[in-house]
């Protein structure tokens, strides 16, 4: 899915205005700046934005199942771990047969990544509604 260059261009223009808020040093403002120009010529923020409106598309799909897979894979997670750090040391003190359940290292490492992207999503749309005010 190509994604047209204004889009890429409104990224770019909010990456700068970001990077200038964020970085009171004009020396590490024109590194992150160079790092931002670098994605861009690499592609990685086409690959960053089309990754971005699939999961855009997905939330706003008609169909249930489509908007909410990610939501409920976080909350399966959310529950998982739950259970292991909540409600099992508590379980554990009556029953010895309490369940644990497994939680391997690239299940964490997704649950990181989902969380990172629902809180980076939400700052987003924060910053934008400020921005555009």
């Amino acid at each position: 899915m190509a994604i047209p260059i204004p889009i890429i261009d409104g990224v770019m223009n909010l990456g700068n205005a970001l990077i200038e808020r964020l970085w009171p040093n004009p020396a590490e403002a024109d590194k992150a700046k160079l790092e931002l120009m670098r994605m861009h010529q690499e592609g990685e923020l086409q690959k960053l934005t089309s990754s971005a409106s699939i999961v855009l598309a997905e939330a706003q799909s008609e169909h249930w199942l489509t908007a909410n897979w990610r939501p409920l894979t976080m909350m399966v997670f959310t529950v998982i771990i739950a259970n292991n750090y909540i409600i099992y040391p508590y379980l554990s003190l009556f029953w010895t047969d309490a369940p644990v359940l497994e939680l391997p290292q690239v299940m964490w490492d997704t649950f990181k990544i989902g969380l990172g992207g629902y809180v980076v999503g939400r700052s987003g749309e924060k910053m934008v509604k400020l921005w555009k005010a």
